[in-house]
């Protein structure tokens, strides 16, 4: 017999990585359901509207063809690429080459986790955001980089500092992640400072990865653009998107990489060794949706722009301090007086009230003191949750 194993000694790159945190608040949730506590969530990002009836329709009236059930390419269809194209060009008169510019992604985190794989190498730095979706500096470590944090921060409208980057930092960096409009802030980045950040990017020689999913949730007469609209962009950037937010469909898992043809094709290479793409249904579903009627949208989003006036207002009566978000699905709320410990914050919430929300720090240190909210819940469900947190503050400082 060989000499027995210890199974307790993962590979050292995935030793230290704790598991995502909303995979952990799942299970307490479930545990708490069990015994009948009736659960509000308004933590995770995830949609509660379907998507428009066309795109569904196309999706099951493709599924019943004999034809499609099949292995699809790599990366996606070229149908389904010339769709972004579609996409970018009509939103943001931007334009792709669907061959080498775009490439579909099994939901963008996919792409965001890979980009790290290809493009890093052990003791490169990676710039990100704190806070900033957390999968950004997860990916960075796995890949052996070291992490600097720039802080976003009210006070700088959530924009990242470029110019208070040490030079030493800088001279070993090689990829900064932006994120506009922002997770979990919500906030927002004028064309201005892309145009900063490509220059930046140039004189540096740093890759800049942008993550844009909630370009299409924008409220009022906001029209959230893409750093790609800058000139020169596609020569250090590429952009994620998805159709998780824009177009509800989250659990289908339909997203895109677009920008530098290079790094492209590198994400290109690791996903035909990872995956096999997606089921050509889902993919006809995402043309529909790219290149199909926008209008519905607005109609979406104006349901989220009445969910955030509610929520804002409701926080701001309860003693929170929150921004009213121009895009995005979020709410960043400063913590009440009294309370300074997010992670305590919000245990405590949902164990004596069953309201879940996000605590900020783990969105990086800069999130202490904060709780992110999203919309993402029913417009019934979020009044029964301002009504519930509203009252167990009241108790909570004695204010009854």
């Amino acid at each position: 017999m060989p000499p027995s194993r210890p199974f307790d000694q993962p590979a050292l790159r995935i030793a230290p990585i704790k598991p995502y945190y909303f995979a952990t608040l799942n299970q307490k949730i479930v545990e708490l359901s069990s015994t009948g506590v009736d659960i509000i969530r308004i933590d995770i990002g995830s949609p509660d509207l379907p998507p428009a009836d066309f795109i569904i329709d196309t999706l099951v009236t493709t599924a019943r063809r004999s034809d499609v059930h099949g292995y699809t390419d790599n990366g996606g269809t070229l149908g389904f690429r010339e769709a972004i194209a579609h996409f970018y060009q009509n939103r943001f008169q931007v334009k792709l080459n669907p061959v080498n510019e775009t490439l579909g992604l099994l939901g963008s985190k996919e792409g965001i986790f890979n980009l790290s794989q290809v493009w890093v190498n052990p003791g490169d730095i990676v710039l990100i955001p704190d806070p900033g979706y957390p999968v950004y500096r997860v990916s960075g470590l796995i890949a052996g980089a070291q992490i600097y944090t720039l802080p976003v921060l009210r006070k700088n409208q959530f924009l990242p500092d470029l110019d208070a980057i040490p030079q030493d930092i800088l001279e070993k960096a090689k990829l900064l992640w932006l994120n506009f409009p922002g997770n979990p802030t919500g906030a927002v980045a004028p064309i201005h400072f892309f145009e900063k950040a490509v220059e930046f990017a140039h004189r540096y020689q740093i890759l800049i990865a942008h993550d844009a999913p909630y370009t299409n949730i924008c409220y009022e007469d906001y029209q959230a653009p893409s750093i790609l609209q800058v000139e020169g962009s596609k020569d250090v950037c590429v952009e994620f998107n998805s159709l998780s937010k824009s177009y509800n469909l989250a659990g289908w898992r339909l997203g895109m990489v677009v920008g530098n043809p290079q790094v492209i094709q590198y994400l290109h290479t690791y996903k035909s060794q990872s995956d096999s793409s997606h089921f050509e249904a889902m993919l006809q579903a995402g043309i529909a949706a790219l290149t199909g009627d926008q209008k519905w949208i607005e109609d979406r989003n104006a349901v989220y722009q009445y969910r955030r006036d509610l929520m804002v207002d409701g926080l701001r009566k309860s003693g929170f301090t929150v921004d009213s978000p121009r895009a995005a699905i979020y709410m960043w709320a400063s913590l009440p007086p009294g309370f300074t410990d997010s992670m305590d914050f919000c245990a405590r919430l949902l164990q004596e009230t069953g309201v879940s929300v996000t605590p900020g720090v783990i969105y990086g240190k800069y999130g202490e003191g904060f709780i992110r909210i999203s919309l993402s819940a029913p417009t019934d469900r979020l009044k029964q949750a301002i009504s519930r947190i509203t009252k167990w503050l009241s108790k909570s400082t004695g204010t009854v």
